[in-house]
């Protein structure tokens, strides 16, 4: 779908310039948006090494299974078709974390995992199970505890208080957790 959009707003954009005389503010937007998407690209780089290692020594020592027994109310909550030894559980698990921590380029492998395994079990494979749908609620609303994307995208830009996204991205994410699953809970029952 992003293949149509993007290519649309920048026809668009190219035609407005043509009939407004801008033709050459616009050859220079473009030339300077690219310095600036390689220039941040760069600064964000070394955030998401710092988080994908965490989430891996995370993944490979015990600390999974400690955090994993911390959200295990939660868990069996939002899934209660899974039991803790299963492989998407796991996966699941690592992937609430990751976004819990607001690293979401590290929770998209692991989302994207999670669903692999979860549609290979998945009897219908035409249509989702609850908790796949549960997954996808909780993923695109994800409640983050340290939006550290959204810090260091500020940092980059120049932000002069960073820290200062992390109560309203709280306020929002809770809001909208609560009424992802809300909803989510009520169609389950009914369809």
């Amino acid at each position: 779908m992003l293949n149509k959009i993007w290519p649309f707003f920048i026809i668009i954009s190219f035609i407005f310039a043509i009939i407004t005389g801008n033709i050459e503010r616009f050859n220079n937007s473009i030339f300077s948006s690219c310095a600036q998407a390689v220039d941040l690209s760069i600064k964000l780089f070394g955030t998401m090494c710092l988080w994908n290692g965490i989430m891996k020594i995370v993944q490979e020592s015990s600390l999974i299974k400690k955090l994993s027994n911390i959200i295990s109310p939660l868990m069996k909550f939002l899934f209660p078709n899974m039991k803790k030894g299963d492989k998407e559980y796991e996966e699941i698990t690592i992937n609430i974390i990751a976004n819990l921590l607001g690293i979401g380029n590290a929770a998209t492998p692991l989302g994207l995992k999670a669903m692999k395994t979860m549609q290979e079990k998945n009897p219908n494979k035409e249509r989702i199970t609850d908790s796949m749908a549960m997954f996808i609620v909780l993923n695109t609303a994800s409640l983050q505890l340290i939006p550290t994307t959204v810090i260091a995208l500020r940092a980059s830009l120049g932000s002069a208080n960073v820290a200062q996204i992390i109560l309203p991205v709280w306020i929002s994410t809770i809001i909208a957790d609560i009424a992802g699953i809300t909803a989510s809970k009520v169609l389950m029952k009914k369809f």
